[in-house]
């Protein structure tokens, strides 16, 4: 029995981060109308916050350095005449924007940057012949340019494209209010005034460069977007749909996704329709300073429960329990005398398995659970595996799941047991009894024993890189709620 506990109910909550935190970085869904999804993420104000110094953070890395084209110019100059002066390898070595802000609207999403500055470095030379000298005169150097009060800013489309998410470019510019260029090398302090008639030139090389490496690399992400299967296998049995239901929605201050979210069979077997009645109801995370908010409905429970049904994953042999006494004839001599009986000090083992798809039931603050179940006990005797009786029973638990230190866990109460005899071959059995002695032992050793391993909690999943952090889970009416923040991994 501990087994089949525990893969029950242990399978059912870690499935439920896997399924709704494993594929962030695609989509998710918010709960509405009946046509939504069935999970759901929102991004907070302050996860888009979150998510706007990364999006910054991997700009900068992918901007510098940024190589500049060459700029070629004659100057006259007096008594000189024509100069003829080129800048080569001017590089973008860093930027700084010490302030940036993100807003949602009807139109998308906008991210601006103000008050920045970069640093450039670029190579000079000139060269020229005039009548005062007989031969070319050259020379050359570098050059260090400093650039002040540049502004950013870009607004994003995020629009359902067929099931994926589809992110356009909708505006984007690159300003820059001042620079200045130091001369090094050579003669530089004689031409130190010339260099103020290339400001104009460097100053829109930059901001084309700039707005140009921004174009390509939202047409990158977005390609990315575009390449998301619509499925993704969770293992060997099942997949979970992660096509996009609807659009993103925008507040003034978060962003939604839809995602279908059930699990089919990766056979494509079909699984019981489920009706998408889902009520829009309170959400929980509401007032919490967190960066997301993940829905669950429990429709998604349903589907994969069904699929793991229908693949026939729902049974088990068990062999060995906590008190390794249930298993053995010996310790059901006073309740079975004829088992012992007929099998003195003979191994047991027990064949368990889901007469019917489980059934589960969201609750405010915990997770019902009912299984209907056929136990069927056989004796090793001899080395030969003997079945002696089958026992119909139906289990109803509550879970109560919780997150603490980047680990899921719970705890686990039994609500209600029944026992019925299905057949027998050592005769007559006294369920009344049998079921006595069976309750007792799930309640003073199978589930103490589970209930510590799930007080021990299991590992959330990671993706990209990032974790939740400080992550509540909150059971609602038929959904699970998931409100987090997000860290990356030290």
């Amino acid at each position: 029995m501990a087994q089949h506990n525990e893969a029950i109910i242990l399978s059912l909550m870690y499935l439920l981060l896997i399924c709704c935190c494993q594929y962030l970085h695609v989509d998710s869904t918010r709960l509405g109308d009946g046509d939504g999804g069935y999970i759901s993420l929102q991004i907070s104000e302050k996860g888009l916050e979150f998510v706007k110094d990364l999006v910054i953070k991997e700009a900068l890395s992918s901007l510098t350095p940024l190589q500049l084209p060459q700029v070629e110019r004659a100057v006259n100059i007096p008594l000189f005449g024509n100069v003829e002066i080129v800048l080569s390898n001017i590089t973008i070595n860093h930027i700084d924007l010490p302030y940036s802000i993100i807003k949602t609207g009807v139109s998308g999403v906008t991210i601006a940057a103000s008050s920045a500055t970069a640093h450039l470095t670029m190579a000079w030379r000139y060269s020229y012949s005039s009548w005062l000298l007989p031969i070319a005169v050259s020379d050359q150097g570098d050059a260090s340019i400093q650039v002040d009060g540049m502004e950013v800013g870009l607004t994003l489309s995020l629009e359902n494209q067929q099931g994926n998410l589809d992110l356009s470019l909708l505006q984007c510019g690159c300003y820059v209010k001042d620079i200045s260029i130091e001369l090094n090398g050579g003669a530089s302090w004689l031409y130190q005034g010339v260099a103020d008639a290339f400001n104009e030139d460097i100053i829109s090389s930059v901001e084309v460069a700039v707005t140009n490496k921004i174009t390509d690399g939202i047409i990158y992400v977005d390609s990315l977007l575009k390449s998301v299967p619509k499925e993704i296998p969770i293992d060997n049995v099942a997949a979970i749909n992660i096509t996009l239901v609807n659009g993103p929605v925008f507040s003034d201050s978060s962003i939604e996704l839809e995602i279908d979210g059930l699990l089919t069979a990766n056979d494509k077997t079909l699984i019981s329709s489920l009706h998408r009645e889902v009520k829009e109801d309170s959400n929980p995370c509401e007032g919490l300073d967190k960066m997301i908010w993940i829905s669950l409905h429990e429709k998604v429970l349903h589907s994969a429960v069904s699929v793991y049904f229908q693949a026939d994953m729902m049974q088990w042999i068990v062999d060995q329990l906590p008190d390794q006494s249930l298993l053995n004839t010996a310790g059901w001599k006073y309740v079975i005398p004829q088992l012992y009986k007929k099998f003195p000090n003979d191994d047991m083992k027990l064949n368990i398995s889901v007469s019917s798809s489980p059934t589960i039931k969201i609750e405010p603050q915990n997770i019902d659970i009912t299984v209907d179940l056929e136990v069927t006990v056989y004796v090793v005797d001899l080395g030969e595996v003997i079945p002696v009786a089958c026992i119909s029973t139906m289990i109803s638990a509550t879970g109560f799941p919780k997150i603490s230190m980047h680990k899921l866990g719970g705890s686990v109460k039994l609500i209600a047991f029944t026992m019925d005899l299905k057949w027998s071959d050592i005769g007559s059995l006294h369920m009344t009894l049998i079921k006595s002695f069976v309750s007792a032992s799930l309640k003073t050793v199978v589930l103490p024993y589970l209930n510590i391993r799930l007080w021990e909690g299991f590992p959330l999943p990671l993706f990209h890189g990032y974790e939740l952090e400080n992550a509540i889970i909150v059971c609602d009416e038929s959904k699970i709620m998931i409100c987090s923040d997000v860290a990356s991994i030290s």
